[in-house]
């Protein structure tokens, strides 16, 4: 089998580090330097970094860079070995929303004298068993997990099962598996699509498209969100008012918004899950000759940067992303120091632009 690019990465950087290239007490070459020069993505070199950093070869410090603590791991002083691992699992670290919420979590974390180990799973059950399984190998004090497909069943319960009778401190990010009363650390997703799909009725919109992913309950939530502003309204909505999507299928979206509002001429707005799948409607709309919002109104979720870098800057919902992070971060650490804590349930709000 061949080893994973992270830790080839590392294996050379660690031959560095012992034969004098990086020297102890100086800095390795930055992220961006060690890219170009492997040919590698940020994430994997990150991967690298924190691998060597659990194993007491380097130390990053905010702002400063990461540095060489020890040309040999055997020689590890009793105060770095006393450092706290948080193992954070998420579904994705370089795309979206992502980054912020980990540089949220990643400066809380530091601050306190904590280290990190990051993961990803893509979004897949198969990734997160894997993931789940480097943390307890790495034997992390606590862990923060973002759910996988949280709305479908997950063939890993039974670590999560496994992390509850340990007391292992977790806490769930974005969402909660329904199986387990993890604390949890997340955006009122059922508010997120009332007030998204009421701001389109206000704006005179009498027949709508909601486009939902459905393999997270994110999705399910928003989904709810947005059936209880037509409800509450009184607009009427059929069946075909609405797509469903997951992980796998969401490149045919767009298409099949396309196909849809052309077959119910009387749609006017469409309310998205999120603002990456909104960019992509947006995209093949104005490859059609539509225009937005002068034929059809657009909304998104999230306020991801990519909201502003669309020709129209794309109305959407808040999320509090860093802050998010930071929420995550003190409230693994008041785990392992024994304290009660509460779910934190972050309200949104529409940031108004153009799309509509």
């Amino acid at each position: 089998m061949v080893e994973a690019k992270y830790k080839q990465l590392a294996a050379t950087l660690e031959q560095r580090i012992q034969d004098g290239t990086y020297v102890v007490g100086k800095t390795i070459p930055p992220e961006i330097q060690l890219q170009k020069e492997f040919q590698l993505s940020r994430h994997t070199v990150r991967q690298a970094i924190a691998l060597l950093v659990q194993e007491g070869y380097l130390k990053s410090e905010k702002g400063s860079g990461t540095f060489v603590l020890r040309r040999n791991k055997e020689n590890l002083s009793t105060e770095y070995t006393s450092t706290k691992k948080i193992g954070v699992v998420m579904t994705y670290l370089s795309d979206y929303i992502f980054p912020e919420i980990i540089r949220g979590i990643e400066g809380k974390l530091s601050e306190a004298g904590y280290s990190l180990l990051l993961a990803s799973t893509n979004n897949q059950h198969e990734k997160e068993r894997e993931c789940l399984m480097q943390m307890f190998h790495q034997q992390v004090d606590g862990l923060i997990v973002e759910p996988t497909k949280s709305n479908q069943f997950n063939p890993n319960f039974d670590l999560y099962a496994k992390i509850s009778q340990s007391q292992l401190p977790l806490v769930m990010l974005n969402a909660n598996y329904d199986a387990f009363h993890f604390p949890c650390a997340r955006v009122d997703d059922e508010q997120c699509g009332f007030l998204a799909t009421e701001y389109l009725i206000k704006q005179q919109h009498t027949r709508l498209l909601m486009v939902v992913k459905i393999d997270d309950l994110q999705g399910k939530l928003r989904l709810n969100g947005m059936m209880q502003a037509c409800e509450k309204y009184g607009l009427q909505f059929f069946s075909e008012d609405i797509i469903t999507y997951t992980t796998e299928d969401m490149k045919n979206v767009a298409a099949q918004v396309l196909q849809r509002i052309t077959h119910i001429p009387e749609i006017t707005g469409i309310v998205c899950y999120n603002d990456e799948i909104a960019y992509k409607i947006m995209h093949e709309l104005k490859l059609h000759d539509f225009h937005i919002p002068e034929d059809y109104a657009i909304m998104g979720i999230d306020n991801a940067s990519i909201s502003g870098l669309t020709e129209v800057n794309l109305t959407t919902m808040n999320h509090p992303k860093e802050d998010l992070g930071k929420a995550a971060a003190e409230m693994i650490m008041q785990l392992i120091d024994g304290e009660k804590i509460e779910n934190q349930l972050f309200q949104p709000f529409i940031v108004k632009r153009k799309s509509i």
